[in-house]
């Protein structure tokens, strides 16, 4: 009990300090935005500063107040503040490159000795950042299709060029919600897969609204069934909770546990609990005779261990949880965290590793590194 105690408080301490960084990030990057537009628009009117200042204030708590509010009810007005805020936050990056660029404009400007318009430049880049996030918004909610192919060694002769789709991300309730599920899912079933294998992630904030959205999944058309593995945000939900709501759908749901399909080994391994501590390399190789040797696919949400999971003879992984960086440029950061296994196809001898941008998008509304995608991997 006492363990439990300590590891509780060490989740809400590391909660609460990345609290603070980001609010210390994001009060930070708005009032560099308030200086610089103060300085490049020659503003001088006490009025005009004191509501900008107000702003700086106000606006990097939106977003996280409108999360807590979603958590609380998902009436309309609430759902039209977190797309606001969401989108805001997507839009305060090109903002700050805005203004970070017009600053390198400045210092050239007296290094070479010419005269720049601030108003006009600083003016043009702000209209450039909205064009990009209108873009990025589009791509968040314009999924592709993402075709590739993964040679598994030993795959039965029924599972050959077959068909098998993965759905990532999807981040389910306040704003992206039926509407755009559904038309996931006719998508989805045009393609006519055998499979479906969903990898966390697929809820978000719906708490009053799970079984409606779990609900979906029993219109996906796919011969051996639709298979799913909890992500950190089911966790956050509660585990329980969506299991609950996915009991009640055709849906199977993979709980560290090995299934059999045609001669094909699925393993689904659940993201871990709030009181639970998982390394899915040593769980694998504590059950590696029920899959060694044979043809095999893991689902697991997070790519993190993909070194240690590629030693456990595992063929095919499919993951998510990067969103592969979402907004630019903070694929570059994925990247980093997650030591290259940040987004796509990564192949190493038999070991074959999938990661999804998602189908989805968490927090802004926008998606300017890369493309939503529905995944579809054509098994050799």
């Amino acid at each position: 009990m006492n363990y439990l105690k300590f590891f509780y408080f060490m989740i809400n301490i590391r909660i609460i300090v990345f609290l603070i960084f980001f609010l210390l990030v994001i009060f930070s990057a708005h009032y560099f935005i308030y200086f610089s537009v103060v300085r490049f628009f020659s503003i001088t009117s006490p009025f005009c500063k004191n509501i900008l200042l107000a702003l700086v204030f106000l606006l990097p708590l939106a977003f996280i107040l409108s999360s807590f509010l979603t958590r609380w009810q998902e009436f309309f007005l609430i759902r039209v503040f977190y797309f606001l805020s969401g989108y805001w936050l997507g839009l305060v990056a090109y903002l700050l490159m805005a203004v970070s660029a017009v600053w390198l404009m400045v210092l050239i400007s007296k290094v070479f000795g010419f005269n720049i318009n601030t108003v006009v430049l600083t003016a043009s880049f702000f209209i450039l950042a909205l064009i990009i996030s209108f873009y990025g918004i589009y791509n968040a909610l314009n999924p592709r299709i993402k075709n590739i192919s993964v040679i598994i060694p030993g795959l039965a002769d029924n599972w050959q060029g077959k068909k098998i789709v993965q759905i990532s991300d999807a981040h389910l309730g306040s704003i992206l919600s039926t509407g755009f599920m559904r038309a996931v899912i006719e998508k989805v079933n045009s393609i006519e897969p055998k499979m479906v294998l969903i990898t966390g992630d697929f809820f978000d904030s719906a708490d009053g609204n799970i079984d409606t959205l779990a609900k979906l999944l029993n219109d996906i058309k796919a011969e051996a069934g639709v298979f799913f593995v909890t992500g950190n945000h089911e966790t956050y939900l509660g585990a329980e909770k969506v299991l609950a709501a996915l009991e009640k759908t055709k849906v199977r749901v993979l709980r560290d546990e090995i299934i059999e399909i045609d001669g094909l080994k699925l393993i689904g391994v659940g993201y871990p609990e709030r009181d639970e501590s998982k390394d899915v390399a040593v769980w694998l190789e504590s059950v590696k005779e029920q899959f060694y040797g044979r043809p095999n696919i893991l689902l697991y949400h997070s790519p993190a261990n993909a070194e240690e999971i590629r030693k456990k003879g595992i063929n095919l992984q499919l993951s998510g949880h990067t969103h592969k960086g979402q907004i630019f440029p903070f694929g570059y950061i994925a990247k980093i965290v997650y030591r290259g296994y940040d987004y796509g196809l990564h192949q190493t001898g038999d070991y074959s590793i999938y990661i999804s941008s998602g189908v989805g998008v968490w927090g802004p509304t926008m998606r300017t590194e890369g493309r939503s995608e529905i995944v579809v991997i054509t098994l050799e």
